[in-house]
């Protein structure tokens, strides 16, 4: 599930169980909803934004193994990812700045321009290098969008709302996460691969119409109460070295020779001192309070997806499915991420939120660590399909949960930078584990199960252990960084 707009979740009306502060807009007259007059439009407008921006994002893959192929560009295959990873990183920082200074609605326009300029361009490309480089300001306009909309939803919508609407953000993912790969299949075999590219840009207008208009008037400009915010050159040359050394990292990945070690040495240089400048203080020894949300947010979604990335793998080449059925095996999670959105959303779970959250991650590492119970040949496998639909309900737990408390504990002038740092925990903790749990398949012999997968060879069913228990493992630790959110 990813740009990681996915990651974006909620809760409801009622009381926030903390004291009000000044970045939370405390409400005096009666009580409305999401879809009252006085936030339909907005909302109707940024639900939309996500929704056509989850499609893209699960359209994109199902696209671009034809695209690399016409453009013969196979060999550069996976620099399409990555290009679009290592700038949203950079957007994601100056995103946080730009909102925290004057306010999200620059950060919002500039973002959708430069994701559909990115689209365009790879949708038009002659060449695999250009088609790259229109996948790298893609991200950079996602990044500046994702953290965008967080400010937004901070200052736009009083605490008891902003559940409800990170609720709905977590529901926009749910049917383009199963309509969208069939639907851009179509597409690319009868109109071909670019039309997957250059449609969406036309159809996000009509949303930004709805949304803009209301940004402007409720969250532009300075947070009231906020200190003036000066433009920080550091964070931005912190930024820069995140992204570089993200890049370099993911160069040396692919590239497995000896020479390899000099970027991602060069990589590792650049990439953690930014990482330990960008994050909260005391993120990595889960400080009570925001670092632990923050780093929650790491430890949740790395674990969830790096397993998740192995499940269609292992039901085809241990269990026979074809590429089809292991797929669907994982269609009820989305169904069931919405779901658990809408119960952290409810206004009389406020008072156990940590309580969910720690619930939350505790079915996400019994779901991980009950998937390679399939390997044995007399457990059905629907027992995946299953535990992962438990799991799922536990994520949209936690992950929306994570979004609403670091709301609520951004001081004024700071919820721009603390989304940012929520968002590029998610990001790195999926690469370091997603490239952990690879490390330890191929270790165990797994790197020939991939070349034989459409043959259901199997025969390498320990290489697949080495990567559930550990994240199994990785999201019991999680469990406990629930228990220390809320500051003392």
């Amino acid at each position: 599930m990813p740009l990681t707009l996915a990651d974006m979740t909620s809760l409801e009306p009622g009381d926030t169980g903390v004291a009000a502060t000044p970045s939370a807009p405390i409400e005096t007259v009666a009580p409305d909803g999401v879809l009252s007059r006085s936030h339909r439009a907005l909302s109707i407008g940024i639900v939309s934004v996500v929704l056509l921006i989850a499609f893209e994002a699960t359209a994109v893959g199902t696209a671009m193994p034809v695209a690399a192929r016409e453009l013969d560009g196979i060999s550069l295959y996976a620099f399409a990812f990555s290009g679009y990873f290592t700038t949203s990183l950079f957007g994601m920082v100056l995103a946080g700045q730009w909102s925290d200074r004057a306010g999200p609605l620059g950060s919002l326009t500039a973002g959708i321009g430069a994701f559909a300029a990115g689209l365009l361009l790879s949708g038009t490309a002659g060449a695999m290098w250009l088609f790259i480089l229109g996948r790298a300001v893609q991200g950079l306009g996602g990044g500046l969008v994702i953290v965008a909309l967080y400010v937004v939803v901070g200052r736009a919508y009083p605490a008891r709302l902003r559940p409800s609407i990170m609720a709905a953000f977590a529901a926009s993912w749910v049917v383009p996460s199963i309509v969208g790969p069939l639907a851009s299949g179509a597409v690319t075999e009868h109109l071909g691969w670019r039309w997957v590219f250059v449609g969406v840009p036309v159809l996000v207008l009509l949303p930004l119409a709805l949304a803009l208009p209301q940004i402007r008037r409720r969250a532009s400009g300075p947070e009231e109460g906020a200190l003036p915010a000066p433009f920080d050159r550091r964070r931005i040359r912190l930024a820069l070295g995140i992204s570089a050394g993200a890049g370099l990292l993911q160069y040396a990945a692919q590239d497995l020779r000896w020479l390899s070690l000099v970027p991602g040495v060069a990589g590792a240089a650049l990439l953690v001192p930014a990482v330990l400048g960008l994050l909260p203080r005391g993120t990595y020894l889960a400080a009570r309070g925001l670092p632990s949300v923050v780093l929650l947010r790491g430890v949740a979604a790395g674990s969830f997806i790096a397993a998740e990335s192995f499940v269609p793998l292992m039901l085809v080449t241990e269990r026979g499915l074809s590429p089809t059925l292991a797929g669907f095996s994982l269609a009820a999670g989305g169904a069931t991420w919405a779901l658990g959105s809408f119960v952290q959303a409810r206004a009389r779970v406020e008072p156990y939120r940590e309580r969910l959250m720690m619930l939350g991650m505790l079915l996400t590492a019994a779901s991980i660590a009950a998937a390679p119970s399939v390997l044995i040949d007399g457990v059905p496998v629907w027992t995946v399909a299953v535990a992962w639909a438990f799991g799922c309900f536990g994520m949209g737990l936690v992950i929306s949960s994570s979004s609403v408390l670091l709301l609520q504990l951004s001081a004024p002038g700071q919820a721009g930078n603390n989304s940012a740092a929520l968002q590029m925990s998610d990001g790195l903790a999926n690469v370091v584990l997603l490239a952990a749990g690879g490390a330890a398949f191929a270790a165990l012999g797994g790197g020939t199960v991939t070349h034989a997968a459409t043959q259901a060879s199997g025969g390498h069913p320990g290489a697949f252990v080495a990567v559930f228990l550990p994240m199994a493992g990785v999201a019991l630790v999680g469990a406990w960084v629930a228990t220390r959110l809320r500051a003392e």
